[in-house]
């Protein structure tokens, strides 16, 4: 008998997964607003349920790929009815807050639920180097596990509803910022006459060197030691502002350097002036009421 699968929510990430399970034999049911989107899915082999209730319905986990988790309350309940007994993964991105409501929401309505957070662009689902994070009831992650595995890697954080997603923001607070800075620099490259192309092994040679420094990072943080006799944040500083001076002289925007800038002018205002970098989490970090 054919495994079964539920997609809900035709968007090119929702599209790569159904894609996915098709090519790996399941028995895919999809169901989109704009019907239209599971058009080439259906001529691949999957059934396009006419109404919400039908897809929750049919067989299988119900994955959710949509934009946030308002849009699952807009889509699910007119059909609430159908939720007793079902199964919904929702990767939908969303904080950890509206995540916990979000499963307290269908396991309210008699619904078991996983909330997920999908590590990668839709041109890597199916790949064995994608991840998606998990969290919520163990024994519901183990007894979908082999689906879930399908279109990513499965790396369960915990039963706290609000874990995946935490984790994923964190990640993606890294990613968003990585690829700004990255975008910063060739800003400020091409104002002098530097292609994006001659740039790019000098680019990736910082990042490489930036993330050698994570591991010795993270003990530092742990442990609130910052060592700084090699370089300490006064020195620090001096260069976050050289890097928004040269962003202003080449008449680049300057509001990322601008705030880089101010979180190591007040970590050096708070006191850590002599010891290292690590040292800036204290001002990052949530502070005592």
């Amino acid at each position: 008998m054919r495994k079964a699968v539920t997609i809900i929510g035709l968007g090119p990430m929702g599209q790569a997964m159904a894609a996915t399970y098709l090519d790996r034999g399941y028995q895919v049911t999809v169901w989109n607003r704009t019907t239209s989107k599971a058009d080439a899915l259906v001529a691949k082999g999957a059934h396009r349920a006419e109404t919400v209730a039908e897809a929750l319905g049919a067989g299988g986990p119900i994955i959710l790929s949509l934009t946030d988790v308002e849009i699952m309350y807009k889509i699910l309940e007119p059909a609430v009815g159908a939720l007793p007994g079902r199964t919904l993964v929702n990767l939908s991105s969303d904080t950890p807050s509206r995540s916990r409501a979000a499963a307290e929401w269908a396991i309210g309505h008699g619904a078991d639920y996983l909330s997920g957070g999908v590590q990668v662009p839709p041109t890597m689902i199916g790949s064995p180097e994608s991840g998606t994070y998990y969290s919520g009831p163990l024994a519901v992650f183990e007894q979908h596990r082999e689906t879930l595995e399908v279109i990513t890697s499965a790396d369960h954080r915990g039963e706290d509803q609000g874990l995946a997603a935490l984790y994923y923001q964190l990640g993606m607070t890294i990613f968003w910022t990585n690829n700004l800075a990255y975008l910063q620099a060739l800003a400020m490259a091409e104002a002098n006459g530097i292609s994006a192309a001659e740039f790019l092994p000098y680019a990736q040679r910082s990042v490489a060197i930036a993330t050698m420094f994570m591991p010795e990072t993270a003990v530092e943080v742990d442990t609130s030691t910052y060592p700084g006799e090699l370089a300490n944040m006064l020195m620090n500083s001096a260069s976050t502002d050289h890097v928004l001076h040269t962003a202003a002289e080449s008449g680049v925007d300057t509001t990322l350097p601008a705030a880089v800038a101010d979180v190591f002018r007040r970590t050096v205002e708070a006191g850590h002036g002599k010891v290292g970098f690590a040292s800036t989490f204290e001002v990052l970090r949530k502070q005592d009421a």
